[in-house]
């Protein structure tokens, strides 16, 4: 076992180390609005549950050279965003939109995406998605780097209104994974599929 000290690497050393070891994390594909009404759309591995009660989300939005991005800027400005759930079905388009554009273009007219509006939030959402999530804004949490220059914004968004493909809902609270075929993220340019499925009983 070899033991590292991580203030005594890079921060490029770090980030090879943790998105390595914490595999696979599923991809929050985010959809925000600028405040000149600009659709964009970004994919963020750095995404969870944060509780059921009520239901929150978290996606941390790494930042460049200190800046924002626009998922980060659009989210805190109108204090809303959906969050889809990547699946094969669209993972080539979702790629697509990790380029960088400026901020007056949009990812979703670029890659041919097709915007649905949301029930209870002005941003829309992507028709393409089997699972999407219109949240509010709970939190804006700056984390990381120095006093005075975060190294990301950790947006915290509470469901308002889910959107559920019948096609891999049964109806009663269940999604079926083996039909949404969610696609995680690993290292470098690697992804990886669902996979074998199995059961392990949880201990009384």
């Amino acid at each position: 076992m070899i033991a590292i000290d991580p203030t005594a690497i890079t921060e490029r050393d770090n980030y090879k180390l943790l998105i390595g070891s914490i595999i696979p994390r599923p991809i929050a594909f985010v959809s925000t609005l600028s405040e000149d009404g600009v659709l964009n759309a970004a994919p963020f591995s750095y995404f969870t549950i944060v509780t059921a009660n009520p239901p929150m989300i978290a996606v941390s939005v790494q930042r460049k050279a200190g800046e924002r991005k626009d998922t980060s800027r659009n989210a805190i400005a109108r204090g809303e965003m959906v969050v889809h759930i990547t699946d094969s079905s669209y993972l080539e388009q979702v790629n697509r939109t990790a380029a960088s554009l400026p901020p007056d273009e949009s990812e979703v007219t670029l890659t041919g995406l097709t915007p649905v509006a949301s029930d209870r939030i002005a941003v829309p959402g992507i028709e393409e998605a089997h699972i999407r999530m219109e949240c509010v804004l709970e939190q804006a949490i700056p984390v990381g780097g120095l006093e005075g220059a975060p190294a990301a914004d950790l947006l915290i968004g509470r469901i308002v209104q889910y959107h559920v493909s019948e096609s891999v809902y049964d109806g009663k609270g269940h999604i079926d994974p083996v039909a949404l075929q969610p696609i995680s993220r690993l290292a470098g340019d690697f992804y990886a599929k669902l996979g074998d499925v199995f059961v392990i009983e949880r201990p009384s």
